[in-house]
């Protein structure tokens, strides 16, 4: 065995009157070891939790990564782009993307139903309805829509039915948004849409969530994305409509009552696109008009411009009776002929002429090419570490599409749309450096007059083995081996305490926070222990090196005097 090791261990487990002076200093260095320990695991731990929970949290809501139309600088009011599969698949190929969806945004009105509260003033019953109003986001999604997130976040219910063929009026809302309208699952809500003319809709809520992250919760429902492609007017919706009146010459007047686009229409009645917009009309027998609407910018024919998608709609015409007299109404009412309506919804009516003549009218509205706009695509990645390269290669894959897709796309990274959280994210990196150091340079201070104390307190012996010709190196060696004993069972103390304190606040939830200012509502532990373990090597090895210098008094000391030393 090596013996100045083994002087060492018989120095550190004996007894003496030296021993009662240097006992203090080495437990006050032991101490500090041990409570930089803890303070470093529970800062790491803290931290890495802290970061990693936010990003999750806020990617949760939207993806890695987004594709939306260039130009376009929020993601919550993006212009709608055309949905192409073709651009999916070519995304889903790149090396590191874990899925690619569809989204699309609109912004609402929450209101919750009526609360009437019943009082006296005066000896006189009254009373006070009071309606809560809360504004949101409504995100659609579709059946593709990765639902892990909000499953791992709902509190109760589920989520909304997004896999049918036809859209549901349904969504999940937040406990905070649920508080605030004093809503529960499988209740009503009342949602107000903002556009020319504001839409008034009763949506179920499906489930409550609740993550932690108030901003977030306060702002995003989510719901299908059918009902948001078509409350965002995207593409174009037509119908052709009967004026309730006739001209002088006893004709119908057809016209196209479109909605969408840009607004500057181009009609197709049958011979092509023309700024027509409608016609007069008086026919003798059974037919069905066809109407395609787009719109346009400059030319009529929309050569070399992006034009929306058009949409086709129908009108079912029956003449019956006395087919070739003139469309002249037999009842009417303040210059509006009289209708009889054949369905509930009114879009099948029936107009008596004179002379016997009957007509009846089938309105076929188009279905609207909104379904084929969206507000963009979401990316998800398998490594958050990666996602820089990740996006770069999806830029050079949708700059260069192999479809003939032409629109201009923008790639934002969540770290672009989020730039103030995860800007704040990063800088806590450099407070927990700071951290380290200083709690290492304490400890390693407080190490530093414990190994000096330790050295007063043996001068006999250091002169005794200088005298027996043992070399100044051994003989700092003698003291380090010491100095590493007391590290080793401060690190060990300080592990059991600090991993201890990280697991009581995980599962008991010991530190509350406030998510208006943390983003979270309880302090975050996530435990790496890839990162304790460096920890642990770093402090005992820096600490052991730093008491190299201190050490240096043994050289100075002179055997002679040593040993005349009490």
């Amino acid at each position: 065995m090596n013996k100045i090791y083994y002087i060492a261990k018989k120095i550190h487990k004996g007894k003496g009157e030296d021993k009662k002076v240097s006992q203090p200093i080495t437990r006050i260095a032991r101490l500090s070891i041990i409570l930089a320990m803890v303070i470093n695991i529970i800062t790491l731990a803290v931290v890495t939790g802290f970061q990693n929970k936010v990003k999750d949290k806020v990617i949760g809501f939207g993806s890695h990564a987004t594709i939306v139309k260039a130009g376009e600088n929020s993601t919550f009011e993006s212009a709608p782009v055309i949905y192409d599969d073709s651009l999916e698949a070519a995304v889903k190929k790149i090396n590191g993307v874990q899925n690619i969806q569809p989204f699309a945004y609109k912004p609402a009105l929450l209101q919750s139903d009526p609360d009437t509260n019943f009082y006296r003033v005066n000896d006189i019953d009254t009373f006070q309805v009071q309606q809560e109003i809360h504004g949101i986001v409504m995100k659609g999604v579709n059946a593709e829509y990765d639902w892990s997130f909000f499953k791992k976040h709902i509190v109760e219910g589920g989520i909304p039915n997004v896999q049918d063929s036809i859209p549901h009026n349904e969504i999940i809302i937040s406990t905070q948004v649920a508080k605030n309208l004093n809503t529960e699952i499988g209740e009503f809500v009342n949602v107000f849409f903002v556009k020319a003319t504001p839409v008034k809709l009763k949506y179920k809520v499906t489930g409550i969530f609740k993550t932690g992250l108030q901003e977030f919760d306060e702002q995003v429902v989510i719901g299908d994305i059918r009902n948001v492609q078509k409350l965002n007017d995207w593409g174009i919706q037509t119908s052709i409509r009967v004026a309730d009146t006739v001209n002088k010459d006893g004709q119908f007047i057809i016209y196209a009552d479109t909605r969408g686009g840009n607004g500057n229409y181009r009609h197709d009645w049958g011979k092509g696109y023309e700024n027509a917009q409608g016609f007069t009309y008086c026919d003798t027998k059974d037919t069905t008009i066809r109407l395609i609407s787009s719109d346009y910018f400059t030319f009529i024919d929309g050569f070399g411009e992006m034009n929306t998608i058009p949409d086709t709609a129908y009108l079912k015409v029956t003449v019956e009776g006395n087919k070739r007299y003139p469309c002249y109404p037999k009842e009417t009412e303040l210059g509006q002929f009289k209708k009889e309506f054949l369905n509930e919804s009114g879009t099948k009516f029936a107009v008596n002429l004179k002379g016997g003549k009957r007509v009846t009218f089938e309105y076929i509205d188009g279905k609207g090419s909104h379904q084929n706009y969206v507000g963009g695509y979401e990316v998800e990645v398998n490594d958050f570490a990666q996602l820089s390269q990740i996006a770069e290669q999806i830029r050079r894959t949708i700059y260069f599409p192999e479809s003939g897709n032409h629109t201009d796309y923008r790639v934002r990274t969540i770290a672009n749309d989020q730039q103030e959280i995860f800007i704040w994210l990063d800088f806590l990196n450099i407070n927990v450096v700071i951290i380290l150091v200083l709690m290492l340079l304490i400890g390693t201070i407080n190490m530093g007059s414990g190994l000096l104390v330790l050295i007063i307190t043996k001068t006999h012996l250091i002169g005794l083995l200088k005298a027996l010709g043992t070399s100044n190196w051994e003989i700092r060696k003698l003291f380090l081996y010491q100095a590493v004993f007391i590290i080793f069972r401060a690190v060990v103390i300080g592990n059991v305490v600090g991993i201890g304190l990280c697991l009581l606040q995980e599962h008991f939830t010991i530190i509350p926070l406030n998510p208006e200012v943390y983003y979270l509502d309880a302090a975050p532990i996530e435990l790496n222990y890839l990162h304790i373990l460096f920890l642990n090597i770093g402090t005992i090895v820096l600490c052991t090196a730093a008491l190299i210098i201190p050490s240096y008094v043994v050289t100075k000391i002179s055997p002679i005097k040593a040993l005349k030393f009490d």
